[in-house]
Formats: C-alpha cells, structure tokens, sequence
C-alpha cells in the first residue's frame, strides 16, 4: 500500500525492500523446527562445540500446475540470526525491533542449569528465535527486506548480501554516535515520554523476574522438604498393622507431590522467558529514542551551522561585519581581499549554504517523530495483548498448583480416614 511504501522510505534502506505487499508470515509458513549439537576446528585448531537451528519455510500459495510449494530448510547459528537482528537495526533504526533469546540463562533459580547447552534451555531458545522470526516476518516493513528472505531461504550468500550494504561501516559509525555524549537543547516531549516508559518498564519487568526467581526457589525448597512426609510416613507404616496401609498410601501422594515441584518450575521458566522478552524489547524501545535524540541533535548543529554560513555569505557580500572575527581584525591589518579570491569565497559559501540548507532539510523529515510513533503505537498494542496473555497463563498455572497440593492432602485425609 501507499502508506506502507510511506513508512519504508522514511524509515530508510527501501532498496532492500522486496517490494509492496502483505506481511511475509502471511505467503509463507516458518517455524524453528529442531536443534542440533555440533562440533568444528576454529581458526587456531581448537574444538569448538554449538548448536545450530533448523528453519523450515514453505510458501502458501500454490505452485503454477495447482500442488503445494515444497518447503525449504536452512541451517542456522545462533551468531547468525545476531547478524540478522543488527542488520535489520542498522537498516531500520526507527523500528523497535525484537529481540532474540538470551544467548546465556538470566535470571534463574539455583536448581536451574545456566548452561547454554543445556537440553531444556536449548529447547527454550529454540521457541525464542521462532518467536523472534515470526514477529519479523509479520512486521509490515520488515517482513518485505529481501535479506530477510535470503536468510530464510538460502543456505549460502545471505551474509554477502548484507556485507554489501555497507553494514559493518554503518554499524561501527552506529556504535560510535550512540556512545557519543551530547545534549538536545530542545528534546521533543513525546520522545522524552517514550524513553521514560522504556526505562520503567525494564525496571518493573527485571523486578517482577527477580521476585519470580526468590519466589520459585523458595517455592522448590518447601516442595522438596514435603518429601520428609512421605519418607517418615513410609517408614512409620512399616511398625503399625492397622494403621500401616493408611500411612502408606498417604507417604506416595505426598511423594509424589514433592516430586511435581521440578515440572512446574520447568513450565514457569515459559512464562519467565515471555516477561524476559519485554525485557529485552525494553532496551529496542530506548535504541530508538537514542538514535531520535541523535538525528535531533544532528539536525540542531546542522541549523546552527546553516545560520553561521548564511552570516558568513552576508558580511562577505555586503562588507558589514557584524560579529567580532579573526578575519575581520586580519582585514584591518593587512588590507582587504582581491575581488578574485572574494568571488571565490562567495561562491564557495553559496555551495555551503546549498549543502546546508539541504541537510536541515533532510534532517528535518528524519526528525518527524510522528511517523515513528506509528511503530511504538503498535509495539505497545502488541506489548499490552502479549503480557496480559501471559499473567494470566502464569495466574492460572498457580491455581493449577495450589489445587494440586489441596488435592494430594485430601487424597491424604482419605488415607488417614481409611486407617
């Protein structure tokens, strides 16, 4: 559509766009399938061990003669989809952009393995780079990068294609603007509003994370203490005769219980890696404030020196000069310019002046913040249905739990009922 080719050039890079069109996740089917421990020699002969992450993709339109597309499948690190993720940031700096899985468990309870080659970890990124994945391809703009498709689709040449960009000159010039101190002497009011919420929210999300982790492992502790129950029960049934079997059945419920608390915290540490994710969508959100304030700033010494140039054109022209200068006292002392070397400086001011006047242009549009609201707008609208889904999956798998324990003391009451 119209407004979405309006979006992708102001958002910049519109020649790697594929095209007008839906969203990417609507014509093609793509999922993170399996992963797979390998091994390699490095550059200096060191065995090195990774896993790697099969991307299935199948188109779903039909081909020509009316059969089902075949499906493509590539090989990916997870290094990999980290080149992905900075292009495509590089690219759309306007864009908040999602994020991947973490390459190392945060935020984890002391029984949980931080091992980034642990099984249920492994199997936990696998879900968080389909999920990165979808999220990109349904995205209106991103969906439609050619590299994207590339990256999906092609086993080889992909990572050409985004050297050719210019991507590592960009990225290094990136890296150092936004390490750069400067201040916006007029910062724009939403702006400012969005930066403070992002910043709250990776507060509250890292908050709510650690509250999780005290929570789960106090929560495993009581748990496995319930075993001391069943233990005693079991073996104090072994001296009773008519209370034994009541003892005993009552002990393997509540073994059984203790033994339940590691499944749980297995399917918490799902929802944990849904908050983890706004976590991390927390810091998109302030990289493209930072990259706002400093097109702001740019656009600030960009008008500032226009006006200098435009005053420098004007005392040349007119012979008036109207601010003190080393080049004005020079001229008391050593005597005017020859016309030629005038004429000269003349034009070469009007060239200047030309070339500003353009950049304060360009700058200008850049600055337009209203467009970039477009994508926040629709990132918190996403935000809002995602955590909301996500709580109350988290609330009802507490109630889950808390039934499960009032369940296995009933059960055990039976037990005791029955000696």
């Amino acid at each position: 559509s119209a407004s979405v080719q309006l979006i992708v050039t102001s958002l910049g890079c519109s020649d790697q766009v594929l095209g007008e069109g839906s969203r990417l996740l609507r014509r093609m089917e793509i999922c993170v399938s399996e992963a797979e421990k390998r091994s390699c020699r490095n550059a200096v002969s060191m065995l090195e061990t990774f896993t790697v992450y099969l991307i299935e993709t199948r188109p779903l339109e039909p081909t020509a003669d009316g059969r089902n597309s075949s499906p493509d499948s590539v090989w990916r690190r997870y290094s990999e989809f980290e080149l992905l993720r900075n292009y495509l940031i590089i690219s759309y700096p306007y864009i908040v952009m999602p994020p991947l899985p973490e390459k190392r468990a945060e935020f984890v309870w002391h029984k949980l393995s931080a091992d980034n080659m642990d099984p249920d970890f492994v199997e936990r990124r696998r879900v968080g780079l389909e999920n990165f994945l979808l999220r990109v391809a349904s995205h209106s703009v991103l969906s439609n990068d050619k590299i994207l498709h590339h990256f999906l689709t092609k086993e080889q040449g992909w990572k050409d294609l985004v050297h050719e960009t210019g991507f590592q000159a960009k990225a290094d010039s990136r890296l150092r603007a936004l390490n750069a101190i400067f201040r916006v002497r007029s910062p724009n009011k939403h702006l400012m509003e969005v930066k403070h919420y992002s910043d709250e929210l990776q507060s509250y999300t890292s908050q709510l994370l650690r509250a999780r982790t005290r929570v789960a492992d106090r929560l495993y502790a009581v748990y496995k203490v319930h075993g001391n129950y069943g233990r005693i029960f079991s073996e104090w049934s072994v001296i009773e005769k008519e209370m034994g079997d009541g003892l005993q059945s009552a002990g393997h419920h509540i073994d059984a219980y203790a033994a339940s608390i590691d499944d749980i915290l297995e399917e918490e540490e799902h929802y944990a890696d849904q908050l983890k994710e706004y976590l991390f969508y927390a810091e998109a959100l302030r990289a493209v404030c930072r990259k706002h304030e400093l097109t702001q700033f740019e656009l600030e010494m960009a008008s500032q020196d226009l006006i200098s140039k435009k005053q420098q054109r004007e005392e040349l022209a007119t012979g008036i000069v109207r601010t003190f200068s080393f080049k004005g006292i020079t001229n008391k002392i050593f005597g005017q310019e020859a016309p030629e070397q005038r004429e000269a400086r003349l034009n070469l001011l009007e060239e200047l002046t030309s070339e500003g006047e353009e950049a304060v242009k360009e700058k200008t549009a850049e600055c337009d913040f209203s467009i970039k609201m477009t994508d926040i707008l629709q990132f918190k609208e996403q935000k809002d249905k995602d955590l909301q889904e996500a709580l109350i999956s988290y609330a009802l798998m507490q109630i889950s739990m808390c039934k499960k324990g009032i369940q296995v003391w009933s059960n055990a009451r039976e037990c005791f009922l029955k000696m």
